[in-house]
């Protein structure tokens, strides 16, 4: 069974969500193929199906078309869809861990100094707690926190270091032009981010 998705043009979560729609419908075994036009896409296609347990590859046809390639296991996800949660209660993990969204580079509203400083400290505020976040996400100007701010890039990696996850949103990168300038974390897109925050124990918006 061969099945080949055109996601061309599509911005993420996208190409994700029409994967695992895909990987569902598959009877028998078979390869399935995405066609994406960003590094972001193939990343997180990847990430889909390594989480699944395919063999995963991808390469690039031509300028800016990339073709990811999934081994695909019939009926990966779609046993594991049929399964009533009513059933396995007790198995249905809690939900844990804290989550930061760092929603733009500054810390309240007013004068955008002092605002930068404020989320510096902040930062800064969060490598000395007792509990750290289990997730750091930055979206929209956030994202500049772990791209061009020394500061909060050190305390991030610091964080980093002791676990927690930073993740920055890739159309946020892509807008802003700083992809290529990524220090810390791992580019992300709006599918993991929701399921992030909606796992999440607590989230904090400072």
């Amino acid at each position: 069974m061969e099945k080949t998705l055109d996601c061309l043009g599509m911005a993420c979560p996208l190409p994700v969500v029409n994967a695992k729609k895909a990987i569902e419908s598959f009877t028998e075994d078979g390869t399935l193929t995405v066609k994406v036009d960003n590094d972001t896409a193939v990343q997180n296609l990847t990430r889909l199906g390594e989480h699944c347990g395919f063999l995963v590859s991808s390469e690039q046809l031509k300028d800016k078309v990339f073709a990811v390639t999934m081994q695909v296991k019939a009926g990966a996800l779609a046993k594991a869809a049929e399964v009533s949660t009513e059933e396995f209660v007790c198995e249905v993990p809690p939900k844990k861990g804290k989550v930061v969204v760092l929603s733009g580079d500054t810390m309240g509203s007013g004068d955008e100094k002092l605002g930068k400083k404020l989320m510096k400290a902040f930062v800064y505020a969060l490598t000395s707690q007792d509990e750290l976040p289990d997730k750091v996400i930055c979206y929209n100007r956030g994202a500049f926190l772990t791209t061009e701010d020394q500061d909060t890039i050190k305390d991030l990696k610091g964080l980093e270091e002791e676990g927690t996850v930073v993740m920055t949103c890739g159309t946020c990168l892509d807008y802003y032009g700083l992809k290529e300038k990524l220090q810390v974390g791992i580019i992300s897109n709006m599918y993991d981010i929701a399921e992030a925050l909606m796992n999440a124990s607590s989230v904090i918006r400072p």
